[in-house]
């Protein structure tokens, strides 16, 4: 995981295996990110290093994910985003309580990687940052006209099946068209490469609207 990029998403969980999948999801679509396995880690890394959100277990080892939450609220307000994410602790009164705390979001495992990215880039840019994410600008005009079509299917949430027979195409080749978009998307799964043209298309919106304010004053 990268760690050497100021802000990003700090994913905090003892799972290993969930950390590496979760950061190399986002790394995925440009966001750099850093694990730490224990609560009570937490604190220092972010006084050393504030991230712009926190993906954050309920039950670990030292401070419970409940308590870092609250003493986040309390030193840092509203700036970082939280989402708890949780494979134990899943009732609905545990997820009311998380959100009660101070969390932005609260989600339970096993988590899917399209939701967990949307609602993260939701909050980042609520928050006014991006989290350090690269631009998808020349990945995208590499895509064929073809490709591009097989990519807004995506970005719709049309399965591969569905895709194919919407373009009047085999599952095969369709198969290959994402394949292919992925490759030069430099993404690995089909969730990244939707992540990334989204938020290429809200960048590109909020620089018309900026430009557009430009011009009436």
């Amino acid at each position: 995981m990268k760690s050497d990029a100021a802000g990003g998403i700090l994913l905090v969980d003892d799972d290993q295996g969930f950390r590496s999948f979760v950061g190399a999801l986002f790394e995925g679509i440009g966001y750099a990110t850093r694990g730490l396995a224990s609560g009570a880690e937490v604190l220092a890394a972010v006084a050393d290093e504030p991230p712009a959100a926190i993906l954050l277990d309920v039950q670990l080892p030292g401070l419970n994910g409940y308590e870092i939450c609250r003493a986040l609220r309390d030193r840092y307000g509203d700036s970082i985003a939280i989402v708890f994410i949780s494979g134990e602790r899943t009732d609905p009164l545990d997820r009311a309580g998380g959100m009660l705390i101070g969390a932005d979001d609260y989600l339970v495992k096993p988590v899917d990687p399209g939701e967990l990215i949307a609602r993260v880039i939701r909050l980042l840019d609520r928050n006014g940052s991006n989290g350090h994410a690269a631009s998808a600008n020349g990945h995208l005009e590499s895509l064929t006209q073809r490709e591009n079509e097989v990519l807004d299917l995506l970005a719709e949430g049309l399965t591969q099946e569905e895709i194919a027979r919407q373009l009047v195409i085999s599952p095969k080749t369709a198969a290959t068209h994402i394949q292919r978009i992925l490759g030069k998307l430099g993404v690995r799964s089909r969730a990244q490469a939707v992540a990334l043209v989204l938020r290429e298309e809200r960048d590109v919106s909020a620089h018309g609207a900026q430009d557009q304010s430009d011009v009436l004053v």
